[in-house]
C-alpha cells in the first residue's frame, strides 16, 4: 500500500504531517512502491503499503516537435515507441526485474508493453497482460464500496466508529467513518508496529522463511494498532494508516452481513467484468500468468511472490491487471460505480494531508494537468494507477522491484514513462 508527498517518498507521517523516515528494511519500505519513483509524490511501498499527501510531479515529456511553447509535451496522441522505449528503460535501470504498463484513453486501451523476466527460474518474459499484487490500489475499491452503501443510507460520512463497530479502537465516538477514510482518525498504522518491523538480527529472514505465511485477522491488526497511543486527536492532523481500512472492511461485514471481499466483487469486479481481479483473503498465490516478485539480497535472490494477504486485508491484499484497473477508474471517475454527490466527497481532499487525500482516492498535480488514482505497495510489487479528470488518459503500472531501495534511474525511467503516458494526445 502506498503514497504520495506534495509528491512521493518512502515513510509515514507524523503528527505534524510531516513524513518521518524509516529504517531501509522496514517491511513496509521494502517493495518498491511510488515514493521513491515518481521523485515527487507517490507512495511508500511496503508489506502494506504507506501514503502521504501528493504534490507537484515533476514528469518528462517525450521530445516532440509538436510541444508547445511551453514546453508541456507533445500535442499528437500516445507514441508506442517512446512508451515501449520507457518500459524497458525501468528494468534497465536495475530497480526492477519486471515491468507492466497500460495507457488508455476514455477507458479503450490505447498502449501496452510489457519488460523483464516474469520468473527467474523458468526465464519466461513478463506479459503486459499478466496478473499482479496491487497493494493499497486496493483502498479504492474499499471506500468505493463504502459510498455506495452511503448512498444507499446503510451508512453516513460522519457516523462514530463506536456506533458501527462498539469498542473496536479507543476514543471511536470521536473517530468518524470520513476520518478512516481520509487518514485523519490519529489511530496508530499497525504495519509500524514492530511484528511487521525486521529491523532486529534475524527479522527480515524469519519473515521470509514463515512470517509472510502468517494468518492474520482483522481483529488481531486492528489489536496491534490498539497498542500504541494515537498520533494526534481524530481530525486535528493527516497520518496514512492502513489501520483505517482495516477497520473499513469490517464496518463493510457488519453493514452488509458480507466481508468486505465479498462486496467488492458483487459490486464491482462482476459489474464491470474485471475477470483478472480478485480480493483475495489466505490465498497465498497469484493466480493466472505473473510476473513474480523477488528480493535481491547480500545472501542471494529470493522470490517474495507467495504471502497470506491477510497482513493487507481491506488495506491492500488485491490482485488484478493493468486492463482491469484503467476499466476499474475510469468507470469510477465516469459515475459508472457512485452517484455524484459521492463521488465529489471521495475528491475532496483533506487539508491536513497537504492537498492530496480524499477518501480512498489521490490527487497528482504533474506539469501536463492533474491526475487522479492511488499508488500501492506489498513486497514484490508496486503499482501505481491514475486517470486525468476528464477520463482522456489513464495509466497502470505494475513494477516488480528487486531491490530494498529504489535507485535514481529508476525514479528517472519512471518519470519517462509517466510524462510519455500522459503528457501526450
Amino acid at each position: 500500500m502506498a503514497e504520495h508527498r506534495g509528491g512521493t517518498g518512502p515513510g509515514g507521517r507524523g503528527r505534524t504531517g510531516r513524513r518521518r523516515g524509516r529504517p531501509a528494511a522496514r517491511l513496509v519500505a521494502l517493495a518498491l512502491a511510488g515514493a521513491g519513483l515518481v521523485g515527487v509524490t507517490a507512495p511508500a511501498a511496503g508489506a502494506l503499503g504507506t501514503a502521504g499527501p501528493v504534490a507537484v510531479v515533476t514528469v518528462t515529456a517525450a521530445q516532440d516537435p509538436a510541444q508547445d511553447a511551453a514546453g508541456r509535451g507533445p500535442r499528437k496522441g500516445v507514441d508506442p515507441r517512446v512508451l515501449d522505449a520507457a518500459v524497458q528503460a525501468i528494468v534497465d535501470s536495475g530497480g526492477a526485474s519486471a515491468s507492466l504498463a497500460r495507457v488508455g484513453e476514455y477507458g479503450r486501451s490505447r498502449w501496452k508493453g510489457a519488460a523483464g523476466t516474469a520468473d527467474y527460474a523458468t526465464g519466461a518474459p513478463a506479459s503486459a497482460t499478466g496478473r499482479f499484487r496491487i497493494g493499497s490500489v486496493t483502498k479504492t475499491f474499499v471506500s468505493t464500496v463504502v459510498l455506495q452503501l452511503v448512498a444507499e443510507g446503510r451508512l453516513g460520512l460522519d457516523d462514530p466508529v463506536e456506533r458501527l463497530l462498539p469498542g473496536a479502537v479507543p476514543n471511536g465516538a470521536n473517530i468518524t467513518l470520513r476520518r478512516l477514510l481520509n487518514h485523519t482518525s490519529g489511530l496508530f498504522d499497525y504495519t509500524e508496529d514492530q511484528a511487521f518491523d525486521p529491523t532486529a538480527p534475524g527479522s527480515l529472514e524469519r519473515w521470509l522463511e514463515s512470517g509472510r505465511y502468517t494468518r492474520w485477522t482483522p481483529q488481531q491488526l486492528i489489536a496491534l494498532a490498539n497498542n500504541h497511543p494515537a498520533y494526534f486527536p481524530p481530525g486535528q492532523g493527516y497520518h496514512y494508516s492502513n489501520t483505517d481500512y482495516i477497520l473499513a472492511g469490517q464496518i463493510i461485514e457488519r453493514t452488509t452481513g458480507h466481508t468486505w471481499q465479498q462486496e467488492v466483487e458483487r459490486r464491482i469486479i462482476r459489474p464491470l467484468g474485471l475477470t483478472g481481479t480478485s480480493m483475495p483473503d489466505h490465498e497465498t498465490a497469484v493466480p493466472g500468468p505473473h510476473a513474480h516478485g523477488y528480493f535481491d539480497l547480500p545472501t542471494g535472490r529470493v522470490d517474495v511472490t507467495d504471502l497470506d494477504p491477510s497482513m493487507a486485508g481491506a488495506s491492500g491484499a488485491g490482485i488484478s491487471t493493468t486492463a482491469d484497473l484503467n476499466t476499474f477508474i475510469t468507470a469510477l471517475l465516469g459515475g459508472r460505480l457512485l452517484p455524484r454527490p459521492q463521488l465529489a466527497e471521495m475528491m475532496t481532499v483533506t487539508p491536513q494531508s497537504q492537498g492530496g487525500y480524499g477518501l480512498g482516492l489521490e490527487r497528482t498535480t504533474t506539469d501536463c494537468g492533474e491526475l487522479w488514482g492511488h499508488t500501492g505497495g506489498i513486497p514484490g510489487f508496486s503499482t501505481f494507477l491514475y486517470t486525468s479528470p476528464d477520463l482522456r488518459r489513464q495509466l497502470s503500472v505494475s513494477m516488480n522491484g528487486s531491490g530494498l531501495s529504489t535507485p535514481l534511474p529508476t525514479r528517472k525511467a519512471f518519470e519517462k514513462l509517466l510524462g510519455a503516458a500522459t503528457c501526450s494526445g
